[in-house]
C-alpha cells in the first residue's frame, strides 16, 4: 500500500496557523484551541474556538473548520483534505472528522482524559467505522500546551483571587476537551 509523504515543515508551518487561531479564542476568552483544514497544500478553512461568542456548545474549533471547508469544497466529502488543531479532538469533533472522510488529522498538545484520537479513545481509527483518518500528533505540542496552561492559570486566577495555582493540563482535562 502507497503511504502519502508526511512533509513534517509544513505540519509546522500549517499548525502555526492553527496557533494564530488558538491565539484569537484566547483573546476572545474562548478555551484557545484553533483549526486550519489544507487542501493541495492551501488553507482552505480557518477557524477558531467559538462556544461563548455563539453561545453554541458544537461551535468548535474543528466544527467551524469543517463547515468552512465543506463550503469551499462544495462538497461534504473532505477525502483529499488535512485538518490541523491544536488541541486532540473531542469525540464530537472525532466523529464529525471521520463523517467527512478527512484523510489526516494533525495535533499539537494530546488530551488523555477526554481526546478521540489516541488520548481517552481513538475514533479516527475505530474499527467498524466506514473510515479512517491518519493521525499524527504532538506537532508543536510545548506551544499548543503552554497556550492552553496560560489560559486555564488565569481563568483560575480570576475565579480564587489571591490563590496561586500553576495548574497541570491534565487537572483541566474535562474544560479543555472544550
Amino acid at each position: 500500500m502507497d503511504e502519502p509523504v508526511i512533509d513534517l515543515q509544513s505540519d509546522q508551518h500549517f499548525m502555526d496557523e492553527a496557533l494564530r487561531q488558538a491565539a484569537r479564542a484566547y483573546d476572545a476568552s474562548e478555551v484557545p484551541v484553533g483549526a486550519v483544514i489544507v487542501r493541495e497544500g492551501r488553507i482552505i478553512a480557518r477557524a477558531f474556538n467559538q462556544v461563548e461568542l455563539l453561545k453554541d456548545a458544537t461551535a468548535h474549533a474543528e466544527m467551524l473548520a469543517i463547515t468552512q471547508a465543506e463550503e469551499v469544497a462544495g462538497d461534504w466529502r473532505l477525502t483529499d483534505c488535512t485538518l490541523y488543531v491544536t488541541k486532540e479532538p473531542c469525540p464530537m469533533c472525532a466523529g464529525a472528522m471521520v463523517h467527512t472522510r478527512l484523510a489526516r488529522v494533525v495535533f499539537g498538545v494530546s488530551d488523555p482524559k477526554a481526546g478521540a484520537a489516541g488520548g481517552a479513545l481513538n475514533l479516527l481509527q475505530f474499527p467498524t467505522l466506514n473510515h479512517r483518518c491518519q493521525i499524527t500528533g504532538g506537532v508543536r505540542e510545548k506551544e499548543c500546551r503552554a497556550l492552553l496552561k496560560n489560559f486555564f492559570a488565569e481563568q483560575r486566577a480570576a475565579e480564587n483571587p489571591g490563590k496561586k495555582n500553576g495548574g497541570n493540563i491534565s487537572e483541566n482535562a474535562h474544560t479543555i476537551s472544550q
